[in-house]
């Protein structure tokens, strides 16, 4: 799923240009082609499909030049993620109606990949034996209120046919701090990675359960996919579709969704905070970009700017400074969740330009 306009991580994600297709961790790779990468040490790459918006099909080729162009699904409209993967269901059923899924946003950080990819194999082992709604659950190193959060359901019946595997109990949106802080301390609750898995008939029959005029719309252009009359079913069907997520269309409603446990070294790569953490940071704490930066009496801070522009910071604690030639924003890391707002007040009274 490589849709989404990064908002969180403005001004450096703009709607032309997301984060996805960002190097954000100066690592020589963009966050979709490190996942691309990632996913194609497991899977052949005719097999991997990218769902994103139709204004991003150049940047898409140009970044994945291996991909199959018939392998980029293009969205004339966003959606939210359950249109997504319903699309891509649809076209997966086309190939192979036997198919085991897995279902990943393209902007996330994973340290030990091995371990992931271990994970990801069990997991898909796992859905092709059991009817199951299999969601990949993150050990919660912090009472993060950024997060959904997961219970699981212990069944000693089941978790003894399925070591490493629970059913799930409860799905929690972002908590506030202290019942994130509950949940931590009861050992019952992990972060929701939104990573999912489960065969093509699981999935077949919670959307046909749940979002059933999805479902239906997606299945009736069964004969148009792969040909030359896909682009414009697909801009023909997408205004009908609702807004929803995954979590709340299909998730939260099925009996049959499972967790596996997992702890790999997750980021969701959300937020300027986020970022920060995974990122390299000076004898103060403080995390530079850019070619002509200098910092006094500055401490635990991001200041992120392009190119050789000279930047100064001073006596700044817990900020984020990020210019981007036509935008400069300074924001606590403590409030970085107003950039929403920052974002839809520019918007209202300036347009689309600095979005």
């Amino acid at each position: 799923m490589a849709g989404g306009i990064g908002s969180r991580f403005w001004p450096y994600s703009r709607t032309s240009k997301p984060k996805q297709f960002l190097d954000i961790l100066g690592v020589g790779k963009t966050l979709l082609q490190q996942t691309f990468d990632r996913f194609a040490k497991i899977l052949p790459v005719e097999n991997i499909l990218i769902v994103t918006n139709a204004s991003y099909k150049e940047i898409v080729i140009e970044q994945l030049p291996l991909l199959p162009i018939e392998n980029i699904l293009l969205e004339p409209y966003r959606r939210n993620t359950a249109p997504c993967i319903a699309y891509a269901n649809a076209k997966i059923a086309v190939r192979n109606t036997n198919a085991n899924i897995v279902v990943a946003p393209s902007d996330h950080h994973i340290i030990m990949e091995d371990e992931f990819l271990g994970i990801v194999n069990k997991s898909l082992d796992f859905v092709e034996k059991e009817d199951a709604l299999l969601t990949l659950g993150i050990k919660p190193s912090r009472p993060e209120t950024g997060y959904g959060y997961i219970q699981i359901q212990h069944d000693n019946k089941f978790e003894k046919a399925n070591p490493g595997f629970n059913r799930v109990k409860t799905f929690t949106e972002k908590p506030d701090f202290e019942m994130a802080k509950v949940f931590v301390e009861s050992g019952e609750f992990f972060w929701n990675s939104g990573l999912f898995f489960w065969s093509l008939k699981s999935i077949d029959k919670a959307f046909s359960q749940s979002l059933p005029d999805i479902h239906a719309m997606f299945r009736e252009g069964s004969d148009k996919y792969y040909t030359d009359k896909e682009e414009k079913f697909i801009e023909e069907i997408y205004p009908k579709c609702k807004n929803i997520s995954i979590d709340y269309g299909v998730m939260e409603m099925a009996q049959n969704v499972c967790v596996i446990p997992s702890d790999f070294g997750w980021s969701d790569l959300g937020t300027w905070g986020s970022l920060f953490e995974h990122s390299s940071k000076d004898k103060d704490g403080n995390h530079t970009k850019g070619d002509n930066i200098f910092i006094y009496n500055t401490n635990n801070c991001i200041v992120n700017t392009p190119g050789k522009k000279c930047v100064v910071v001073e006596g700044l604690n817990d900020f984020i400074v990020v210019d981007s030639d036509d935008i400069l924003l300074v924001c606590k890391l403590k409030d970085e969740q107003l950039i929403k707002q920052f974002v839809g007040d520019v918007k209202i009274k300036l347009g689309e330009k600095y979005i």
